[in-house]
């Protein structure tokens, strides 16, 4: 073997570890490695603009979960939405939902507010507190137009 044969298996060796690397942590953090113990929540939002099936579900900043369905709601009008939350975090039944942004530039992703409520939600609760997004184009059109509403 010649010094420019090894050269290029050690070259793909490393890339090859590289691109296992980016695998194992695209996989953890997505949540495609996850052990799948959740259970199942839902909420009915105004408007759900900006989230989708996959987006994260935090509380404190940390993930907890992701939303898992997100239809709309013929009758009512609402975006009607599910959300698995990990087993071992228990959400007390007065808790809010949210769909906050990240930023000026960033995405959006939904947020637990707990509540002091001593009971929790039992697998398929339904969150009746909830708010939904707010559409960043229509408060600049308000400032820009001088609305006070």
């Amino acid at each position: 073997m010649t010094s420019e044969n090894r050269s290029e298996i050690i070259i793909g060796s490393a890339v090859l570890a590289a691109a296992i690397a980016f695998f194992l942590y695209m996989a953890q953090s997505t949540g495609l490695g996850g052990d799948g113990a959740t259970y199942p929540l839902k909420a009915s939002f105004r408007s759900a603009e900006g989230i989708s099936v996959g987006t994260d579900v935090r509380l404190a900043g940390v993930k907890i979960g992701s939303v898992t369905a997100l239809d709309l709601n013929a009758q009512t009008f609402r975006a009607d939405t599910e959300i698995a939350v990990q087993n071992g975090i228990d959400i007390p039944d007065d808790s809010a939902i949210i769909i906050a942004s990240e930023g000026l530039l960033g995405g959006n992703f939904v947020e637990l507010v707990p509540g002091g409520s001593p009971f929790n939600f039992e697998a398929g609760g339904e969150i009746e507190d909830t708010q939904g997004s707010v559409s960043l184009i229509s408060l600049l059109l308000k400032f820009v137009s001088g609305q006070d509403e």
